[in-house]
């Protein structure tokens, strides 16, 4: 068994995972080690499919205000986000994206020279800085380009971390799965920054990764740390169908339109301001509300489906604006953007929950930090903007990289090596579970989850539905128990792999519905059919879920930080 010593160890490796390793790198003179571990190939993580754009209010000379961004974020959130967050994320994104630009994003412009930015949903202005329809990749790119500057980091691709060594309300270090050798390891670190992304995989329709499986959920719920306002799932409007690929909300910034099958513009019944480029949760019910009423396309397989029409915007503005758009519909439905309309439908698309941290992104752990999608610093609340996600990516990894390192510098002790723990984790992946001859097919329990995801824990919720959600959950894990996984060999066990991310996901699905099932209200993503209003007086509060050994999810509520705007009727 290989050991490894680090002072910093980072898991995950997407805009989020590699803005903190930067920011490390920079700020630790090169005196610290910093480990980057990632379960794919470090620049095949998830952030490269964001597409639309990172949203700064840069250009306020023109009428766009740093004030301005943090009252559309809050709104947007149905008045759950954390105010002091807010503002400190709308003062920071702006110095970061010039730190790109000046690290060579290739930036779409202006004809004039200055960064383009293009209107994006729940926003008053246009302050998406884009580059063209790829730009996760390009922010990707960039950091870890950026990230070849410095020599005191290691990464280690294709490693699976299967737990995490926490005593004493301290990280030590975590257990890992090497695919490539086929070997466990042991990572031993004086902090930590988890940074696995979210959960989208616990839903079959979706916009994520098929490696986006709710990791780090896991690893810190069944160590004792809370998760926070885990309900709140956001559903994107534009899921191509039948696939679930992404199509930017930046083709409805560009002046795309959604169609029922009588060829109007919906909109304008549900958000007659903002029409498309409403807040999506706003825009999501409304799509699903005109399927349920009988007005969208129908298919046998259920996934019925509206059209996105971009025809209008002509040839020479989507081949400069929308290149990959047109490259997916062309390659997954053989659609020209150009000629026809595009099928879409509500797609699971974002966790606004996460890892419960404070505005430094500090977990309830004394040194371990969590960055991006899988922390909730309450910057989204109950319902993410477009842009503001590569954005907290970005602006929380610089931050937390700076914290850790201060937290190293000013005297961080040793981890303990927790070898009783480490024994028995290594036995637990290589004589329990490699080659375990359960009766229980694990793909047929992952399957059976996504669709009960799907049915009961969706754009639209109830009481009976998320009883029924949480029953069957609690009857996939106690299958789960039983698993077989055929494959014996070490080297590649892709079958091990799915098995320890079926895990996951059964403990993230467990707290997303859980926590759906105690807030009996209406607000952002989460809407109950049976409790349709939202309620301020019972429900102005942060969910927070422990892991009870009895009823397996605990809930309790902090309160929301409210500083500058108190919460009112939400209309656009």
């Amino acid at each position: 068994m290989e050991t490894h010593y680090y002072d910093l160890i980072i898991i995950g490796s997407g805009l989020a995972g590699l803005r903190a390793a930067l920011e490390a790198a920079r700020k630790s003179d090169g005196k610290l080690r910093i480990a980057l571990i990632s379960k794919v190939h470090l620049m095949r993580s998830h952030s490269v499919c964001a597409e639309g754009g990172t949203g700064a209010a840069i250009n306020q000379p023109d009428g766009d205000s740093i004030e301005l961004h943090a009252w559309d974020t809050v709104k947007g959130s149905d008045f759950l986000a954390d105010q002091d967050v807010v503002f400190r994320f709308v003062e920071k994104i702006i110095e970061e994206i010039y730190l790109l630009d000046h690290w060579g994003i290739p930036w779409s412009r202006k004809p004039d020279g200055r960064i383009n930015q293009r209107p994006f949903g729940g926003h008053s202005y246009p302050r998406a800085v884009f580059a063209e329809d790829k730009t996760g990749f390009f922010e990707m790119h960039t950091l870890y380009n950026r990230l070849q500057k410095y020599d005191n980091w290691d990464r280690f691709d294709e490693h699976f971390v299967t737990r995490l060594l926490i005593r004493d309300n301290r990280f030590h270090g975590c257990v890992v799965y090497d695919m490539t050798r086929g070997e466990m390891c042991v990572f031993y670190g004086k902090a930590c920054i988890m940074a696995t992304g979210g959960a989208g995989r616990i839903y079959s329709f979706t916009t994520f990764s098929h490696t986006v499986t709710g990791d780090g959920f896991g690893l810190v719920f069944r160590e004792g740390v809370p998760l926070k306002d885990m309900e709140f799932m956001q559903f994107h409007p534009t899921g191509l169908v039948p696939t679930g690929i992404l199509i930017t909300e930046g083709a409805r910034g560009e002046g795309g339109h959604l169609k029922n099958n009588k060829g109007e513009r919906f909109m304008e019944k549900y958000a007659p301001e903002r029409m498309e480029l409403a807040p999506r949760d706003i825009v999501s019910r409304a799509m699903m509300t005109e399927i349920r009423e009988g007005r969208g396309f129908e298919r046998k397989d259920g996934l019925h489906f509206l059209h996105l029409d971009l025809t209008h915007l002509g040839r020479e503005k989507l081949l400069e604006r929308l290149p990959l758009v047109r490259e997916v519909g062309m390659k997954y439905v053989g659609i020209d953007i150009i000629e026809n309309p595009l099928p879409v439908r509500p797609v699971q698309h974002y966790t606004m929950g996460g890892i419960h941290c404070n505005i430094d992104g500090k977990t309830t752990l004394e040194n371990m930090w969590a960055a991006g999608e899988v922390a909730c610093t309450s910057l989204h609340g109950a319902n993410r903007l477009g842009t503001n996600s590569t954005a907290e990516c970005i602006v929380w990894g610089a931050i937390t990289g700076e914290k850790a390192v201060e937290y190293i510098k000013n005297g961080a002790s040793e981890p303990s090596k927790m070898e009783d723990v480490v024994k028995d984790e290594i036995q637990r992946i290589t004589e329990k579970m490699i080659g375990k001859k359960g009766k229980e097919n694990l793909y047929d329990i992952r399957r059976e989850l996504r669709k009960t995801m799907d049915e009961y824990v969706g754009v639209f919720r109830d009481k009976e539905g998320l009883t029924k959600a949480l029953k069957k959950i609690k009857e996939l894990k106690e299958r789960y128990k039983d698993i077989r996984i055929s494959d014996e060999s070490k080297v590649y066990n892709t079958e091990l792999i799915n098995a320890l991310e079926l895990e996951n996901m059964l403990d993230t699905a467990e707290v997303v519905t859980v926590s759906a099932l105690k807030r009996e209200e209406s607000r952002g993503a989460h809407f109950r059919t049976d409790f349709p209003k939202r309620d301020d007086e019972k429900f102005l509060k942060h969910t927070i879920a422990y892991k009870d050994e009895k009823e397996g999810v605990r809930i309790e509520y902090i309160p929301v930080t409210i500083t500058y705007w108190k919460p009112v009727e939400r209309k656009y």
